[in-house]
């Protein structure tokens, strides 16, 4: 075969299959690199990412840092993004014009605040260094030949790869992983990852768009716990804290059928001991004045009125009659509230699953497969996520990056 004859197919047209594309044509300028699309969108969740901003990376450069925010794929991780980290993609970024800035909670953000500011970018390198675009080109199977692969689509019709990279994603069903388990792939059964709590019975949902922060929260029952800010929403409850525990709690969550307690701690890691000090505090140094008119954790004013009257004290209970079984309550609410979830939400549309291709059968320093040679994986179809704030991203850029360099 001639170099100039390489066919190299990329499965999937979103942010890992473009970073694939683009890292090899870079790698083998001689290879005639094409990018297939099963719908006629390009780049979809780039566009809606961070509310349409782009939530490129995070600003975490401490790679033993970086892998902590994996509930899958932590430790395989590391030797990815020692090949190509957040400073990485900053600079490949940045070197084509586009700067990041970095928001107070890390997550980095093109400075124009617009996510086709990244989609015109990577538009612009893919027809610069003559990559093909096939979009409403959906895969039905993927067959090994003696060398390559053949690829046949749903409208029919074949083309034959030497080299191929799958980057289609996450599926919300299993059997969307079929075509790939006939390759004896080992798949891991999909869930939801990120989501947002659901309390239809809950009151709580009329503080909607109040923030807390921060909170703990954990699940009743289970060892599954997170902090951070805390979004009050017309559903329920969301917020970094929230996303974090749907992420890391993703399969046990499931097979609770979204059906559970959490409990929150709204001082944050305060103890019950060290809030009953601080009470003891307000009673000695505010005895006169009404509850609801000291607040001595910070929290939103409507949140605490509503903490108060969910203790049904009275509107003129002040603080010097509040006696020790009043404290006591109160210690109790502001460290284990208690709220009932009955189902989720997903992210606003970042629909994101944790499953897919078991990380067992791929060579993480390659994203080549242990099953299948010249056959790569990159983004979401691996079973690697991230909590929100740029880590599905950022895992997206280096798995692309590393599985185009076809080694």
């Amino acid at each position: 075969m001639k170099k100039e004859d390489l066919q190299v197919a990329i499965i999937g047209g979103g942010a890992a299959g473009f970073f694939a594309a683009i890292s090899a044509k870079t790698h083998r300028p001689e290879a005639k690199v094409t990018i297939y699309e099963k719908s006629d969108k390009l780049l979809s969740k780039v566009r809606i990412s961070g509310g349409g901003r782009c939530n490129v990376t995070h600003h975490c450069f401490d790679i033993r840092e970086l892998v902590k925010n994996y509930p899958r794929g932590e430790r395989p991780l590391k030797k990815a993004f020692g090949m190509f980290s957040p400073t990485d993609t900053i600079e490949w970024f940045q070197k084509r014009g586009v700067e990041l800035k970095t928001e107070s909670d890390g997550r980095m953000f093109p400075t124009t605040d617009d996510s086709e500011t990244i989609i015109d970018c990577l538009m612009q390198e893919t027809r610069e260094l003559g990559i093909g675009i096939k979009t409403k080109s959906n895969i039905k199977s993927l067959k090994r030949l003696e060398k390559g692969y053949e690829l046949g689509f749903h409208r029919g019709g074949r083309i034959v790869a030497n080299e191929v990279v799958v980057a289609t994603g996450g599926s919300p069903r299993v059997s969307g992983f079929d075509w790939l388990r006939k390759l004896d792939h080992e798949i891991e059964e999909p869930v939801p990852s990120l989501f947002t709590f659901n309390m239809p019975n809950e009151s709580i949902k009329e503080l909607m768009g109040v923030v807390a922060e921060p909170v703990s929260v954990k699940i009743m029952g289970s060892k599954l716990q997170s902090s951070g800010p805390l979004l009050i929403t017309h559903w329920g409850m969301s917020g970094p804290a929230i996303l974090k525990l749907s992420a890391f709690g993703a399969r046990e969550l499931n097979e609770m059928d979204y059906r559970f307690t959490v409990l929150v701690n709204w001082t944050g890691e305060r103890t019950e001991q060290e809030i009953r000090e601080i009470l003891k505090t307000i009673e000695y140094e505010h005895g006169k004045k009404k509850i609801a008119s000291v607040n001595p954790f910070g929290l939103a004013g409507r949140l605490w009125e509503f903490l108060i009257n969910k203790l049904e004290l009275g509107d003129d209970m002040i603080w010097q009659n509040m006696g020790k079984k009043n404290i006591n309550r109160m210690v109790h609410l502001l460290t284990n509230d208690e709220y009932q979830v009955e189902g989720k939400t997903t992210f606003k549309e970042e629909f994101v699953t944790c499953g897919g291709i078991s990380l067992q059968g791929v060579d993480m320093k390659t994203m080549q497969s242990r099953k299948s040679p010249n056959l790569y994986f990159a983004g979401e179809v691996l079973d690697i996520d991230g909590v929100t704030g740029g880590f599905n991203f950022q895992a997206a850029w280096t798995t692309g990056y590393i599985a185009g360099m076809l080694k």
